[in-house]
């Protein structure tokens, strides 16, 4: 339920089967027209899993740079 404050309460049902305990952080974000919530080492976890996969040697942050740089330079 969404209180007056813009507050949401999750059901102590739902915060058990999700391991949820008072203190925890969550990551919220949109996925559509859904709003989907995970506790914030769960969200890290898996951005760790999907980067797994690169080389060793291949830098995500260097690549978009490079990318910003050119775009930056055609504009």
């Amino acid at each position: 339920m969404l209180g007056k404050q813009g507050r949401l309460v999750i059901p102590a049902e739902v915060r058990a089967a999700l391991g949820l305990v008072p203190g925890d952080r969550l990551h919220l974000h949109l996925s559509g027209p859904r709003l989907v919530i995970e506790r914030q080492q769960d969200a890290v976890a898996e951005l760790r899993q999907l980067g797994k996969g690169l080389p060793k040697g291949r830098s995500l942050v260097d690549e978009l740079l490079a990318e910003r740089r050119l775009a930056a330079s055609t504009e």
